[in-house]
């Protein structure tokens, strides 16, 4: 089940990166770029993810672009509302703050930082709650891949959080597949690979919910200007989640031009 129809995301996780007048530059330089090729929101909507102390002056920076750009947490605690919690920012904190957009699942959390399925859940659940919007990253290793159970454990992390996300809540949450062996690797997965993947999570979602047709499900492990063009040419690939090539202003407007032209 196709889902072309559905306008592309693109959307940059700067991780942490870069410093402060780095990151100035960065967006300065990628709304000069949006004002000489502009972007519709109609073709293609754009998003940056940056570290959580740049979040409110990104979006302030970004908010006389030529085309909307939505800023998108890294992380959200898994601790709801306000109190004694040193070093943790809330759902609530972030949807007081204008920020809607959140990250959750993503591998480097989950290997290094201890975000397991319980934590997940909890973050999960939270941040719908709040009224944020979620993209959920799946994604295996290189080893599960090369046993062959690839779209097994990928489906399975999709499964996991169905039971915190109540029916109507699905159309609040995007799918970002990034294969675990292709995360700043330079290794990507084909487009067939990546599209094969896609079509599966695109009916596993449609097993789950109605709303599964009109999911958004993003690429990401290692995009850039030279692979998006075929990435975006894929049915089931409804944008990218851009790591290292997001942190230069004209590689991502490429990478966000490569989806928008499929709409054109």
């Amino acid at each position: 089940m196709s889902g072309s129809t559905i306008i592309p995301w693109v959307v940059g996780n700067w991780k942490m990166n870069p410093m402060h007048a780095d990151a100035q530059q960065l967006i300065e330089q990628f709304k000069q770029l949006l004002i000489e090729q502009h972007i519709s929101p109609e073709q293609c909507q754009l998003g940056i993810a940056p570290v959580a102390i740049a979040l409110t002056s990104t979006k302030q920076q970004l908010e006389n672009a030529a085309s909307p750009v939505h800023i998108v947490a890294q992380d959200v605690s898994r601790i709801a509302g306000t109190g004694a919690y040193t070093g943790e920012v809330s759902a609530e904190l972030l949807k007081d703050s204008q920020i809607h957009w959140v990250l959750i699942g993503h591998s480097e959390r989950r290997e290094l930082l201890g975000d397991d399925l319980k934590i997940l859940k909890e973050k999960i659940k939270n941040a719908l709650n709040a009224g944020l919007k979620i993209i959920y990253c799946v994604g295996e290793s290189l080893e599960q891949r090369e046993a062959g159970q690839a779209a097994q454990v990928v489906l399975q992390q999709i499964c996991d959080i169905a039971e915190v996300v109540q029916a109507e809540q699905w159309q609040n949450i995007m799918i970002a597949y990034e294969p675990i062996w292709a995360i700043g690797t330079g290794k990507t997965a084909s487009a067939a690979d990546a599209q094969a993947m896609h079509e599966k999570i695109r009916e596993a979602l449609c097993q789950i919910t109605p709303l599964g047709s009109n999911i958004t499900i993003l690429y990401g492990g290692s995009v850039k200007p030279e692979n998006a063009v075929e990435l975006a040419a894929c049915p089931d690939i409804n944008g990218a989640l851009v790591g290292g090539a997001s942190l230069n202003a004209e590689s991502f407007h490429k990478i966000a031009q490569a989806f928008a032209q499929i709409k054109e």
